[in-house]
């Protein structure tokens, strides 16, 4: 059996608590009972994400998402869907700059399947991969690109935003969907190679949340996952770390056949896992949080110049994060009188920072926001794994609603200042084209994150 130890509810965390356990060869586990509803949940969390990319091979750790639902050793084809969804289960896989994750929400009693299959494909999956499914895959991910990014009104705005928010050559600089391109050249090799190196126990972390016997659920953790041998192969992933401040504003105007202009711009903010992220979170949620935020009320409320105003936080631990304004103008109101009008609503949150009512309901915001992750199985599964890999503990998840309720309003007040600032955005715009004048120059081009199976 597997070794580990036990965590007691420690204060803040809600009365939840977890195990944390580790196999010989190095897997990570971690367990959550729950017994309120007859469900458990795996979540499983591999170290690696676009970040670990080279120039020239992007796209692979979100093309492995795909691969990994193409049939292993022991389950072919479209098996794993099917036999999950048969036993009444729902699953999927995410791939992010920062990780690729898979996961199940089963009834309580087909828990086992859930575990033998996770275990397989982690094993075994080489066994099937070939040129087939290789190309399948491929195809999928090209006509994602096309449905989701390249095809769609504002669709390449994370993508070029991204590019523009860190330099080229940072390991953050190309979004994990990859480009056409290099999808094109990978080949099988590459996605053996790619697999070898960090498809493995000791690159992973295991979550088991729910309706659970710790000592059943440890005993089937051991003898599927138990014999897959290690690999110590893995490179680090290269440094991400920035100037806190990009010392000046970058910007792009995009004319394309889009509804209506926008201004999108990223803000580089303090990295995840940090009091002073915790404090940028709930400036963002003060100023673009919603319909009761200052920029909706400013823009969309009082001055009429927008149709949607939004300021979120892209939480990033390896990188700096970013903070994402998204803002669609109404009628034929031009982009600088929208920007004129965020300055100058950004500046005075700098001066004043927010009000004890502001800051209370953005708190009461965020935290009704982490107590709906923790309240499910799936959610609290996934944020342990979260908490494991980035930060090392996965005891921090049960915690997180406590930190942010501790940050003052003069740390909410001091990030503003020192990073909502016009040198330290980059700022795409978008101005609409007729669909004619897009028409004639279509011939001229050759033409995530979540993605669904």
């Amino acid at each position: 059996m597997p070794k580990g130890h036990t965590a007691t509810a420690e204060a803040g965390s809600g009365g939840l608590t977890a195990t944390e356990h580790r196999l010989a060869n190095g897997l990570r586990v971690v367990l959550s009972e729950d017994h309120l509803t007859p469900v458990a949940a795996v979540c499983l969390w591999y170290d690696v994400g676009s970040r670990h990319e080279v120039k020239g091979r992007t796209g692979l750790a979100h093309l492995f998402e795909h691969l990994m639902f193409q049939g292993s050793a022991q389950v072919t084809g479209n098996g794993h869907f099917e036999l999950v969804q048969g036993a009444g289960g729902s699953l999927n896989g995410t791939t992010s700059f920062e990780r690729t994750n898979y996961f199940e929400t089963m009834p309580a009693h087909q828990l086992e399947l859930a575990l033998w299959l996770e275990a397989d494909r982690m094993g075994s999956l080489l066994a099937a991969l070939d040129d087939e499914s290789m190309e399948n895959q491929r195809d999928v991910v090209k006509n994602e690109r096309r449905q989701r990014y390249d095809n769609v009104p504002y669709g390449t705005a994370f993508e070029r935003l991204t590019a523009l928010a860190y330099p080229e050559g940072h390991p953050y600089h190309h979004t994990p969907i990859g480009s056409m391109a290099d999808l094109d050249a990978a080949t099988l090799e590459d996605a053996r190679a790619f697999f070898r190196t960090y498809y493995a126990p000791n690159n992973a972390v295991l979550s088991v949340v729910g309706d659970i016997d710790p000592q059943q659920t440890l005993a089937w953790i051991e003898k599927y996952f138990g014999s897959i041998a290690s690999h110590d192969g893995k490179p680090e992933p290269r440094d991400g770390s920035l100037p806190e401040v990009m010392g000046e504003q970058l910007r792009e105007v995009v004319e394309e056949e889009v509804p209506a202009r926008a201004l999108m711009a990223a803000y580089r903010l303090p990295h995840d896992g940090t009091r002073a992220c915790d404090a940028a979170d709930l400036a963002l949620t003060v100023l673009g949080g919603g319909e009761s935020s200052r920029l909706y009320n400013r823009l969309v409320r009082r001055d009429r110049t927008a149709v949607a105003a939004g300021f979120g936080l892209l939480r990033l631990a390896g990188a700096p994060s970013l903070g994402w304004l998204d803002v669609k103008t109404s009628g034929d109101v031009e982009v600088p009188v929208i920007e004129a009008a965020i300055d100058e609503e950004l500046a005075r949150f700098a001066a004043e920072g927010p009000t004890a009512e502001e800051l209370e309901r953005a708190q009461a915001q965020l935290e009704r926001e982490w107590l709906d992750r923790l309240g499910t199985v799936a959610g609290r599964a996934d944020e342990l794994c979260r908490f494991a890999v980035l930060f090392g503990d996965p005891q921090l998840a049960l915690t997180a609603v406590q930190r942010v309720l501790e940050v003052t309003p003069e740390e909410v007040q001091e990030v503003a200042k020192a990073r909502l600032r016009p040198d330290n955005r980059a700022v795409l715009v978008y101005e609409p084209t007729a669909p004619d004048a897009q028409d004639d120059t279509s011939d001229a081009q050759d033409d995530t994150e979540e993605t669904a199976k």
